[in-house]
């Protein structure tokens, strides 16, 4: 009798610690058909996805008493296509699956959450909710696109800090260790806010990321930008926009004061199509000029139109459709032709650009979330 009340007694405890953690394995498989044009018409699956970037992540809570929790939290990114990796430290041919979306540990409670490892930052998360198509898929725009513009949505080595909600109002802070022999390569320092509050929301950023000049022995850039953004949902519409500039400027080994400017102003809407759908919208600009010793650079322009559809079929899974159009504004240098040369979201390299600069994109496909 004694044995049997120790082991329900031992039963009870392990219950009541398991009640205060929790571990959370989630993730989203996004793929379907996408079919690009410009001087050639390329087709297949969608890798990364074309409505939602796929993952699949662990993240976990453990209740430390008193208001304070311990987190944490590991997501990878995923290529549905062919079940490969993406986001590799090692760059495009780095295929393996690693945790390179978010790796983090921290601490949470009543005064917000410090986190310590790679995450979005809150500027990113500040500004880039007001894209139509949430920076993914061919209509997403190429303002936060690493590849295409040089933005890092993402910062590493990295403490950040998110404040609690005050009446709508929230800010966060990240300060990124660069790691390197001289101590401000790499670094990178940002803050986001954001104030929500009914149908009106707002958000504004500032980036601050410094090259790598392995110690003033080689050259690079330094990358500052600034950007704000808001919303407004009317019911039958949620109208949306952002303005976002970033400057790069010459840093390390005979380093001048070229610099250049890379501006893009987005506008977007969606709309709820009966219970179960979504119409969705956007047009983005982007007008980039250098400032070079001794050049007279031309300023370049891109635009970019976006127009899409979700259908729900439940809570955790959507159909899904988007065109998108690229047309980058031709200049003639020395008799040669000269543009931005940017292609849409997740376009196949084959596609390229036609003479005119311009690209086509359609993407068709599911999502589930689970």
């Amino acid at each position: 009798m004694k044995k049997s009340l120790i082991a329900l007694a031992v039963l009870a405890a392990s219950g009541a610690a398991m009640a205060q953690s929790s571990v959370t394995l989630y993730g989203v498989l996004d793929t379907g058909v996408s079919y690009f044009k410009g001087d050639d018409s390329v087709y297949g699956l969608t890798k990364t996805g074309g409505n939602t970037n796929s993952r699949l992540g662990f993240r976990g809570v453990e209740d430390l008493g008193n208001g304070l929790k311990a987190t944490f939290n590991l997501e990878g990114g995923m290529n549905v296509d062919d079940g490969t990796g993406y986001l590799g430290a090692g760059g495009a041919n780095d295929t393996g699956f690693q945790f390179r979306r978010t790796s983090t540990v921290g601490l949470a409670g009543n005064f917000g959450e410090v986190r310590f490892g790679r995450m979005l930052t809150s500027s990113y998360l500040a500004v880039s909710r007001y894209d139509a198509f949430g920076d993914t898929g061919a209509g997403g725009s190429l303002a936060w696109n690493a590849n295409q513009t040089g933005y890092a949505p993402r910062a590493e080595n990295a403490i950040s800090f998110t404040s609690a909600n005050y009446n709508g109002f929230k800010f966060g802070v990240e300060y990124g260790f660069g790691e390197q022999k001289k101590a401000s390569d790499r670094r990178y320092i940002g803050i986001g806010a954001t104030y929500d509050n009914g149908p009106l929301s707002l958000g504004l950023g500032f980036d601050r990321l410094n090259g790598d000049t392995a110690d003033n022995t080689a050259w690079d850039l330094n990358q500052t930008t600034w950007q704000l953004g808001g919303a407004y949902n009317f019911g039958v519409a949620k109208l949306m926009g952002f303005y976002k500039q970033s400057k790069d400027k010459e840093t390390g080994l005979n380093a001048g004061n070229d610099s250049l400017k890379l501006k893009t102003f987005g506008l977007g809407v969606t709309a709820p199509v009966g219970a179960a759908g979504e119409v969705r919208a956007s047009y983005n600009h982007y007008r980039a000029s250098a400032d070079i010793t001794g050049l007279n650079t031309p300023t370049l322009k891109a635009n970019q139109l976006s127009l899409g559809y979700v259908h729900n079929l439940s809570k955790r899974t959507a159909l899904y459709g988007t065109y998108a159009y690229m047309k980058n504004s031709n200049k003639t240098i020395a008799g040669q032709k000269v543009n931005l040369d940017l292609r849409l979201n997740g376009a196949m390299p084959g596609a390229g650009l036609s003479n005119s600069g311009a690209q086509h994109g359609l993407q068709a496909g599911i999502r589930h979330a689970f």
